[in-house]
């Protein structure tokens, strides 16, 4: 915990925390690559990312949870977001994940999703975690599987987003905390 009492989570190589306003520059360019946001809602201008990012802020203070600001351990470098969302009229309770481009291919998808698995399935107590996901997707489908999850079918995310594809990937706490070790 933080000295304001917000979770901070360590892997190895990663800071998992709250995100902070000195995180928004980093998250706007990240935000803006038409690439890395390509099934993530699409580039965004830096006033949108503005409004996205605040939204993850603020749902810390409203839900107690929301995505982390990943932070490489030995540069202290904004490496993206991964974490538990699940804003108003989402199909279920999620582990979403986005990284800026130039961390992609590093294992720290896994590596930050790993730990917010636990995260949400320990000190949240969720009984079930999601990710939605493009089936165009490949790389979230390929970490959706090494962490275990299975392809649940389609399912819908709520206005503006309804019309996005996307598929509920996900599994029980059960079957997280028995393959956990070997993830």
């Amino acid at each position: 915990m933080s000295s304001t009492g917000s979770p901070i989570l360590f892997t190895d190589r990663l800071i998992l925390r709250v995100p902070e306003a000195q995180d928004f520059d980093a998250f706007a360019a990240m935000c803006a690559d038409t690439e890395t946001m390509e099934f993530i809602g699409g580039a965004m201008e830096r006033s949108q990312s503005w409004r996205l990012f605040c939204a993850l802020v603020g749902a810390w203070q409203v839900t107690g949870w929301s995505m982390f600001s990943v932070i490489e351990r030995d540069t202290s470098r904004w490496v993206g977001r991964i974490g538990p969302w699940t804003p108003e009229g989402w199909p279920g309770n999620e582990i979403g994940w986005g990284l800026a481009k130039e961390f992609a291919g590093k294992g720290y998808a896994l590596e930050a999703a790993k730990a917010s698995m636990d995260y949400a399935v320990d000190i949240l107590g969720w009984e079930d975690v999601m990710h939605t996901i493009h089936p165009d997707n490949i790389g979230s489908i390929r970490l959706a599987e090494r962490l275990g999850a299975t392809n649940r079918g389609p399912t819908q995310l709520p206005v503006p987003l309804q019309d996005y594809r996307v598929d509920n990937w996900g599994q029980s706490a059960a079957d997280w905390r028995a393959r956990r070790q070997s993830v």
